[in-house]
């Protein structure tokens, strides 16, 4: 709502109690763990408390969403940075008892300065690229839709990522020594968006075909040797009766049973064509020091002999 600029964020409203049963659910019934990126301020609220803790009870990695959810964080300065990421953590600590290790930027808000403090914070991962042709053109269409002043929207120019971002690797990398980078699945050859935003926005004119378009996507996928990874938001599970004042959000009057269907359909075809895990197992497989055969098998034997009575 405050990067709408609607009125009424100040009151910090949430719909986590509602939101979140939804959401444990549908991943109960499909198998997955996932990971959830929380923003500091929702879990500084006495309010989420509870919601918060069903995540943690359900086996599902907590990782970092920023504290205030603002978009620029790429503009933030090293003390407004510092501070940002001292809320979030103590508050995500304090609400879950897990320290983040992941982290994503609010409106994929990235920069060089970001990413040097996630290292110095001891991240092991960062989730904020989104390597897509469309960024320039959602970031168009939300300044079209949104009631802000021109000095509000400048705050907003890096809203979605850049053009140039559009060329990135699809797959995991080290983006910094010591900061592996895995970037939101895109649709390989067009880099187009396929996370459930974006489907549900097709879905609001065709069901099928946003079917068919993330199918596609997934084929693309095992074709390219491209393990995807799967962005959700909270208002994938949620309509316009559900919480009126975000009825401005896309695909907001598609009604939350069928964008459910939609989301099962997806973790569906995730499982049948690749295994799963949340992003904190992935990137612990991806930096582990790679053992040569021959040495494996010394330590092995070494292993038994040291073990044996």
């Amino acid at each position: 709502m405050k990067t709408q600029g609607l009125d009424g964020w100040q009151d910090f409203p949430s719909y986590l109690d509602l939101v979140t049963p939804r959401i444990l659910d549908t991943m109960k019934r499909a198998g997955l763990r996932i990971t959830v990126f929380v923003v500091g301020k929702d879990a500084a609220l006495e309010k989420n408390q509870g919601a918060l803790q069903s995540i943690v009870e359900a086996g599902h990695e907590i990782a970092n969403h920023s504290h205030m959810h603002e978009p620029w964080l790429h503009l933030y300065s090293h003390d407004q940075l510092q501070a940002d990421f001292d809320q979030a953590e103590a508050a995500i600590e304090k609400a879950t008892g897990q320290h983040p290790k992941g982290f994503r930027g609010p409106g994929f808000s990235t920069s060089a300065a970001v990413r040097a403090m996630l290292i110095q914070r001891g991240y092991s991962y960062d989730t904020s690229l989104f390597p897509t042709v469309m960024g320039p053109v959602a970031r168009a269409y939300f300044f079209l839709t949104s009631k802000l002043p021109p000095e509000e929207k400048a705050k907003r120019k890096g809203l979605y990522g850049n053009f140039s971002s559009a060329f990135s690797p699809l797959t995991p990398y080290q983006i910094q020594p010591g900061l592996l980078e895995m970037p939101v699945t895109t649709m390989p050859f067009l880099r187009t968006p396929i996370h459930l935003s974006y489907l549900l926005f097709l879905a609001q004119y065709s069901l099928p075909l946003a079917r068919a378009y993330w199918d596609t996507a997934m084929e693309l996928c095992r074709l390219t040797q491209v393990s995807p990874t799967l962005l959700l938001h909270p208002t994938d599970f949620l309509d316009a009766t559900d919480v009126p004042a975000m009825s401005f959000f896309p695909a907001m009057r598609v009604p939350a049973e069928k964008k459910i269907e939609l989301v099962r359909h997806t973790l569906s075809s995730l499982r049948s064509g690749w295994g799963t895990a949340t992003m904190g197992q992935i990137a612990q497989e991806l930096t582990r020091p790679i053992i040569p055969d021959r040495l494996q098998s010394d330590l092995q034997s070494l292993n038994l002999q040291t073990t044996r009575p």
